[in-house]
């Protein structure tokens, strides 16, 4: 831990030394004829070479700019531009010493006689308020380039090969269209799907609730939001993509997406079918649908992804403004998935006197199909008032063949106990939710109130049959043979209504009060019935493994909280306390038990945002919060399914207690192209809720719940990066650490454990583009993990796993790509009987013609047949290696085609940057 703190300290010490580089510039816009201060005016300098923005920032209430910037002995212009006025521009030579301009004057357009409109330069990146707006025009990207290739040219913008985008080191998790979802509620598949060139603005704010939204209040999100403002005059037409392939093995992909745009109106069609774990629709356009590989969410070179998937899926996605006041979105997704996995394990249980090893194999094939289906209306009752309602309806059918076998032994080679069992569920779920946000504003600046309702009600029925052996070789315990049959029912139903006043006391000051009101209810009911061979049917009613069990919850919980919010700071403090009645109540064994509780629970937040410029943020959070447990943690009803493990509730326990402490600072340096970011985060345990087991003599374990304290987990870490531009030259790179350390403790065999754990994960990445030619990009990451243990067989742990990374992808000859994935991960410590090491190659070839509208691609999954999933898992008590089914080689042959039709549309290509005569709006 002191390497990590120190390599932060050397960081923080680098970069500060960095300003002694700086000059300070400043000035004071106003409007020529008024005299007046203009607000949120953009002011930036930009290379006289290629326009390239060096440094902007927005003047403040009172007209005022002050940027700092480092220096630069190039040719360079000061552009200040505002909305309905003429631009300012002034040329300097360089940049060299601090200046202050004084008073800028901008003089409004005027309209002259024969209806000409002066029109402005839109700048290349504009700040309002706390969005950060970037003109789409202004960076070039190929012709035929997608969304996602043109936000990795914006500044600040970070794309790893996952997928994954962070701005100015802040992660993005939501991307709309025109303010609105694009069929998923994160709306990614509009990276890989929508051509840059219809886009006209990519906006970046942090990520807000509805309420938040509505009632204008600062986000309290980590997250940050992308929106995808389309060119009006592209905003009618359609554009979609149709792909086919069939390849080796009886592998096989298809999939469509059509889009209609009519201004406001926009209807999209989607649907695929695919045996290779793909969506089809969120890929990259060199290796497209490789799934289980680079493409797939998260570092999977590593895992390989468990099973191979069958999909299927159909979607649509529809939006209008039906009235003035009345806009209206609605999606439906339908979608059947088929999962194959075959898998071993073997996994180390620890004791205080002894260790347990357990070998295991199983096999299944599960399916589930789903209808979903999301609405959106949102009416402006008049221009202070908005309501939007929000409900959805989601149905699932799933059923599930599963074999599984599984053989412990001690230390001492003696064997514990033996199961083997067969088993097939079916299931059917049904879920209705809906929210319902109301929000009024009043006449006076940040006076507001606001109201949301939301509820969700779900049932779920299953029927499990169930056939097993399960042999104790040690003691005089029986053996437990089982041929079951067991139905549940499960309801649920839970309704919320938040209402909250905000009055503004002065024009940095706010108070808000109100209250939540929840209520829940929980139902389940089991019951299990054993094979009568009398009857040749499932009719014994078996009392040990039947229960009855619900759950119902009231609360109201009023609070508080206060805004300040001057220049760039702003102080947020949240306090509530939720009066509980917890009422559980269960049958079992024909035993009622009630368990009726009452707690007060104190709940607070207090966060501190400061923006030390335009490009450096620093946020400081605290949080205290209490949880109940769960019914299953407090009643004291058996759960057996498990022949192996029996579970049961303890009703003396207390609730969690939790202190939480946040940290994190964000900087982007313009001109530079380089940004980084420092976080901090611990989560501290007064009072946990944990798991504690029994061990038998063969091997069974009986668990409960305990409540321990002291307990916390930390992490902390940083990444830097930077970008450097030269003619056809593009550089990327940087690198990344965190680190995590945390204390867990629990209880085997009533002797009281703990386990601290340390992890660190450095990371170093690069690409190189050149033109549109050629990109590189090699990256290697490593991942260590140690625990320590006491009280514990065994007194401590490593593993470290080594993932190496090479994606190349050439554009030329014209028309061609032909692209490359090349991975290699080495697994150290992961048991013998699992292969430490594998190489995982992905390449494509492809050939556009038809002025690139259809493409011809041959690729190749895993070309050197070596692709695996084996992995380790350390926890407090167990370590546990495991191998799943993964994908195997494969070649792909398809055919893809585009068709797109816009009006005035014009490609964004290698010499046209379309930078000048957009209106500023």
């Amino acid at each position: 831990m002191p390497k990590i703190y120190s390599f932060l300290l050397m960081l923080l010490f680098f970069f500060s030394a960095n300003a002694q580089n700086e000059i300070i510039i400043k000035g004071t816009v106003y409007d020529i004829n008024t005299q007046i201060p203009l607000e949120l005016a953009t002011v930036y300098f930009s290379s006289a070479k290629d326009s390239a923005v060096i440094e902007y920032v927005n003047t403040d209430k009172n007209g005022v700019f002050k940027m700092s910037i480092k220096k630069y002995d190039k040719p360079v212009f000061l552009k200040v531009n505002y909305m309905g006025y003429q631009p300012y521009i002034e040329e300097q030579n360089t940049l060299l010493e601090s200046k202050d301009y004084g008073k800028v004057y901008l003089l409004q357009n005027t309209k002259e006689l024969n209806e000409v409109v002066i029109k402005s330069e839109a700048p290349p990146v504009r700040v309002k308020k706390d969005t950060l707006e970037f003109n789409a025009s202004s960076f070039k990207v190929r012709p035929d380039a997608n969304v996602e290739i043109l936000l990795k040219q914006l500044p600040g913008f970070e794309v790893d090969s996952d997928g994954k985008i962070t701005v100015n080191g802040k992660e993005v998790t939501q991307f709309l269209v025109n303010g609105k979802a694009f069929f998923d509620k994160d709306g990614a598949v509009a990276l890989k799907n929508l051509p840059a060139d219809l886009i006209s603005k990519v906006q970046v704010s942090d990520l807000k609730t509805k309420k938040e939204e509505l009632s204008k209040q600062e986000s309290s999100s980590d997250y940050s939001s992308i929106n995808l403002t389309i060119d009006e005059k592209k905003n009618k037409g359609y554009f979609g993509k149709f792909l086919g392939g069939y390849g080796t093995d009886d592998r096989y992909e298809a999939s469509l997406i059509v889009n209609f745009f009519d201004n406001k109106q926009k209807i999209s069609l989607l649907a695929s079918a695919n045996n290779i774990n793909s969506t089809g629709f969120s890929q990259d356009e060199v290796f497209d649908s490789m799934g289980g590989g680079r493409n797939a969410r998260g570092d999977t070179r590593a895992t390989g992804g468990r099973g191979i998937t069958e999909s299927n899926l159909v979607g649509f996605n529809y939006s209008d403004v039906w009235l003035k006041d009345l806009e209206a979105s609605a999606s439906y997704n339908f979608s059947n998935s088929v999962n194959k996995n075959e898998s071993k394990s073997n996994q180390a249980n620890f004791l205080p006197t002894g260790t347990i090893f357990t070998e295991s194999d199983s096999k299944s094939r599960n399916e589930n199909t789903g209808n979903k289906v999301n609405f959106e209306f949102e009416h402006k009752i008049n221009p202070t008032t908005r309501i939007v309602v929000t409900p959805k309806v989601d149905q699932t059918h799933s059923n599930s063949h599963s074999e599984s076998s599984s053989f412990s032994k001690d230390e001492k080679e003696e064997s514990l106990n033996e199961n083997n069992s067969k088993s097939y569920r079916e299931s059917t779920a049904t879920n209705f939710g809906n929210s319902i946000n109301f929000n009024k504003a009043f006449e006076r600046k940040a006076r507001n109130l606001s109201f949301v309702f939301t509820n969700n009600n779900s049932n779920s029925d299953s029927d499990v049959q169930n056939l097993s052996e399960t042999i104790f070789y040690q003691g005089d315990k029986p053996n437990d043979e089982r041929n079951q049959n067991s139905k549940t029912q499960n309801t649920y139903d839970s309704y919320s209504a938040d209402i909250e006043y905000t009055e503004p006391i002065t024009d940095s000051l706010r108070v808000r009060i109100g209250s939540d009101f929840d209520w829940s209810n929980a139902i389940n009911d089991l019951k299990t019935f054993d094979y009568d061979a009398t009857s040749q049917s499932y009719s014994t009613l078996n009392d040990l493994q039947t229960n009855y069990t619900s759950s119902r919850q009231n609360s109201i919980t009023p609070k508080v909280g206060i805004t300040f919010e001057k220049n760039n700071f702003t102080f947020n403090l949240n306090s509530s306390t939720s009066i509980i009645d917890f009422d559980n109540h269960s049958l079992y064994l024909n035993k009622i038990t009630d368990l009726n509780q009452k707690y007060v629970l104190p709940y607070g937040r207090a966060q501190i945002r400061y923006k030390l410029d335009r490009s450096k943020f620093l946020t400081l959070r605290y949080d205290y919060s209490n949880s109940l447990p769960s019914s299953t943690q407090l009643m004291s009803v058996g759960n057996l399914a498990n022949p192996l493990n029996t579970i049961i509730g303890n009703p003396n326990l207390n609730p969690n207690e939790k202190n939480s402490v946040n940290i994190n600072y964000r900087n982007f340096d313009m001109r530079t192209r380089s940004g980084y970011n420092l976080y901090m985060r611990g989560d501290f345990f007064n009072s946990e809720v944990v798991s504690t087991s029994v061990y038998d003599e063969s091997g069974k374990r009986t668990t409960t719940y305990k409540n321990v304290s002291g307990t916390y987990t930390t992490s902390l870490g940083g990444n830097w990066n930077q970008t450097v531009k030269s003619e056809a030259h593009v550089l990327r790179y940087g690198l990344s650490l965190s680190g995590n350390y945390s204390l867990d403790k629990g209880f085997t065999n009533t002797v009281l454990y703990d386990a601290k754990s340390l992890g660190v994960t450095p990371r170093v990445y690069f690409s190189y583009d050149y033109g549109e030619l050629l990109t590189i990009a090699p990256s290697y990451n490593l991942s260590y993990n140690e625990s320590r243990y006491t009280n514990s067989s065994l007194k401590a742990s490593s593993n470290v796993v080594h993932r190496i990374n090479l994606q190349t992808t050439n554009y030329w000859p014209k028309n061609w790509i032909f692209g490359n994935d090349f991975g290699y991960a080495y697994n150290s410590n992961i048991s013998d009987d699992f292969k430490k090491d594998f190489y995982l190659w992905n390449t494509s070839l492809s050939y556009g013609f038809f002025d690139k509208k259809m493409t011809l691609k041959v690729k190749v999954y895993d070309v050197l047949n070596q692709n695996l999933s084996a992995t380790r898992t350390i926890s407090p008590t167990t370590i546990r290696d495991e191998e799943n089914t993964v994908l195997k080689r494969y070649a792909m042959f398809s055919l893809a085609y585009k068709l797109g039709n816009f009006g005035g549309k014009e490609n964004r290509s290698r010499g046209s940057r379309n930078r000048g005569m957009d209106n500023e709006d």
